[in-house]
């Protein structure tokens, strides 16, 4: 090693070294502080500084075929916004970037362009890595506070060429309608088609590369918005990555309700801004959604996988275990194990949440004791 790099740099290279020598899966701190994660099917580079929140671009790597994702990054995080142009902070739009969909600012900054450092840290399980992170919105529209929370949980499982992702929001204010804008998987680089075959919405098809030559707006064609028709029953978001044997990478929400409005349109990109959300909040309250973002070999693969995790909306993970949850769950601040579920805003409280468990170990979820030995689903009463 070049004794003429910067002792940060130094130090950074030989944590990743020793890393490299640590069994599968395995994770570590290297330059900038970011996090370098190993399973026996992924790599994939979370950077807290930077342009932050979710994967970062084009470092997801699928050991068997040797595709990357090839976009701007991967669950990446924007603001907090409204409907309608009334309200908030002026949004731009009538253009060909916005559309002539009105919207407002809730919350800003932008937290991928903006924040420019988060909180984030990590834990490596028996058979999976855990990262967190998290960051408070610093600005507010006209009528607002700022300071709602977004925290992030991305859970890379052994053995499979996907990871799990939830966003969640605390709210600092009351909002009739406030939704989260994300990139869901995440844009798409290409010019003229040359990084991908087609792509595949759920609700909308399979659409050829062609169709994403020239620009468009995103209400010109393929969009997605809650109550213009049925809500679909998955929502895979996915494209057919160039080449032989390459596979198709694809985002998929778990609970197809929580999507407020989708876009997938040509901006110099293919644009796959999606919000989540779209209820009304009082000041305290949370909303979140879980996604699976990754590589598969066919849209059949990718539903089969969307069904085995249908209706899930947020994730928890200590070192011993992951918890996929319907509704919002929480760790709870004066125990590793205790965790309570909330539900999503102000929509109403079912009487039970499913939650998935996986690992080994004892978790307190709503007051109710739980045994976690292998993966498997249990009830959990809501709380009054």
């Amino acid at each position: 090693m070049s004794r003429n790099l910067p002792s940060s740099l130094r130090v950074a290279a030989v944590a990743l070294l020793l890393v490299a020598d640590l069994p599968l899966p395995r994770a570590g701190r290297g330059t900038d502080d970011r996090i370098e994660i190993e399973t026996d099917c992924l790599k994939a580079e979370v950077w807290p500084r930077g342009y932050v929140s979710g994967v970062k671009a084009n470092t997801l790597f699928d050991k068997k075929t040797g595709a990357r994702d090839g976009s701007f990054g991967l669950d990446i995080v924007d603001f907090l916004m409204g409907p309608g142009a009334e309200g908030g902070a002026p949004y731009e739009f009538n253009n060909k970037v916005h559309g002539q969909i009105a919207k407002h600012y809730v919350e800003l900054p932008q937290i991928c362009t903006q924040a420019r450092r988060i909180e984030s840290d990590f834990v490596v399980g028996r058979d999976f890595v855990a990262v967190r992170q998290w960051w408070r919105y610093t600005k507010a529209a006209p009528g607002y506070r700022p300071g709602s929370e977004w925290h992030q949980t991305l859970v890379f499982p052994m053995g499979r060429r996907w990871f799990l992702a939830s966003d969640r929001i605390t709210s600092a204010n009351a909002v009739e309608n406030v939704f989260l804008r994300i990139d869901m998987p995440g844009h798409l680089k290409h010019q003229r088609g040359d990084a991908f075959e087609e792509v595949y919405l759920s609700y909308g098809g399979r659409i050829p590369a062609s169709d994403f030559y020239e620009d468009f707006p995103p209400d010109g064609r393929h969009l997605y918005q809650r109550g213009a028709g049925p809500v679909p029953e998955r929502f895979i978001r996915a494209r057919k990555i160039r080449g032989p044997r390459m596979p198709w990478l694809a985002g998929m929400t778990l609970w197809p309700e929580i999507v407020y409005e989708a876009w997938c349109h040509q901006r110099g990109y293919v644009c796959f801004i999606q919000e989540i959300g779209g209820l009304p909040v009082k000041r305290g309250d949370r909303f979140a959604a879980a996604y699976v973002v990754g590589y598969f070999d066919s849209v059949e693969e990718m539903e089969a996988t969307c069904d085995g995790l249908r209706g899930f909306t947020s994730l928890a993970a200590t070192k011993d275990y992951w918890l996929l949850a319907e509704g919002v769950i929480l760790r709870e601040e004066n125990g590793e194990n205790l965790f309570r579920i909330v539900p999503q805003g102000r929509w109403p409280a079912p009487k039970t949440y499913r939650v998935l468990a996986h690992g080994r170990g004892t978790a307190i979820i709503n007051g109710q004791r739980t045994t976690i030995d292998g993966e498997s689903i249990i009830d959990v009463p809501a709380k009054p």
